[in-house]
């Protein structure tokens, strides 16, 4: 007979979040502040007056011989020579996690050089490894662009799944006399609810709950990651986040190219099955028919009369196909969803019958 110990049962999955450089230590700033929880906190930088600042649980400043404390100078490869000065204690940090999020701003010197460090040692030790990464505005000029884009190609040969946010795409969210210091903080804002859409289906009760091994199966699929997020109030709060979640202006493609899709449904304690229902069934709609869609829904009691919606898409291969390109087809498209919801309900209002169409995905 085989007897297995409770403690195997109730393991949760052990997660880390590791903030790397100025833009990843203040990224976890934001999730501590915002009350992520179900997590463990790292700060990594070769700043160690920046890393003072850090409300992480853990703080490591890697390079220390090298850079006597005082920072990359925005040199990626003094930010990878500082990682692999350090290898050592990041290797006994990281070692026995299932799941790392690595999380920087791509451009400087730290988070560009030692995040493909980091991530290949969070390979090595058998961790689920998600890169959640912004690319610099346009105003911080070409160098830190191109320094960008070739941390950004070093560390996707590492990570399971990369999410990329262009941060000129918080542009087009923001009012035009947004400072741009809250410019920034809408960047690392950005960071914190691509980690949190993910790590709460894990470690968060939910209505509709997910594992560990859902969410690998979706992360796994080692491609390039979107992100899209989608919020709304009112009588047709449900239908309006889930089309601004597909249709979210940090999406650089639709994501009908996908080969998995996270959901993350979030509302207060109003939140309807119809509701999560009608979510699951407009992104569904948008997605290939063969696509893996996995979806949680979870109660947030501090929300009142919204809901919000986010949408992990895994699995691109190749070039991105811009969405601009495909925009005037995708606001058809999306209008036409739009249309046929409200056809649906007003032949609900003539029926006695309420029926519920099962997503595809759950037959």
């Amino acid at each position: 007979m085989i007897e297995f110990e409770d403690a195997n049962f109730n393991k949760s999955a052990s997660i880390k979040v590791v903030g790397i450089g100025g833009g990843g230590n203040n990224a976890i700033n934001r999730m501590i502040e915002a009350g992520l929880q179900g997590v463990d906190f790292i700060s990594i930088n070769t700043d160690a007056q920046s890393l003072q600042s850090s409300l992480a649980n853990k703080k490591i400043q890697i390079g220390s011989k090298l850079t006597k404390g005082l920072g990359a100078g925005a040199n990626p490869e003094i930010g990878k020579a500082a990682a692999d000065e350090s290898k050592e204690e990041l290797y006994k940090l990281l070692q026995g996690t299932d799941m790392i999020f690595i999380t920087a701003g791509m451009g400087g010197g730290t988070g560009t050089g030692a995040a493909p460090v980091v991530a290949q040692i969070a390979k090595e030790v058998g961790a689920l490894t998600i890169g959640v990464v912004t690319k610099p505005f346009s105003f911080e000029g070409k160098k830190r662009e191109a320094s960008a884009r070739d941390g950004i190609e070093k560390l996707s040969q590492y990570v399971d799944s990369l999410i990329i946010v262009q941060n000129d795409k918080l542009l087009e969210l923001a009012d035009k006399r947004t400072p741009m210091l809250q410019a920034f903080k809408m960047a690392d804002d950005i960071l914190r609810q691509g980690v949190q859409s993910i790590s709460d289906l894990i470690v968060m009760p939910a209505l509709i709950n997910l594992d560990f091994a859902d969410v690998r199966t979706i992360m796994s699929e080692n491609g390039a990651a979107l992100m899209g997020i989608g919020r709304s109030s009112g009588e047709n709060r449900a239908q309006e986040a889930a089309i601004a979640s597909i249709s979210s202006a940090l999406l650089d493609t639709s994501i009908d190219g996908a080969k998995g899709v996270l959901l993350n449904i979030t509302g207060g304690s109003d939140l309807t099955l119809y509701e999560v229902n009608e979510i699951a069934n407009i992104v569904t709609e948008a997605c290939d028919a063969e696509v893996n869609v996995i979806f949680g829904a979870s109660i947030d009691s501090s929300i009142e009369d919204e809901v919000s919606v986010t949408v992990i898409a895994t699995g691109f291969e190749g070039e991105f196909t811009s969405i601009r390109s495909r925009q005037k087809k995708s606001k058809k498209e999306l209008e036409d969803i739009k249309a046929a919801e409200e056809a649906a309900k007003e032949d609900e209002k003539e029926s006695l019958d309420i029926v519920f169409t099962i997503p595809k995905f759950l037959e």
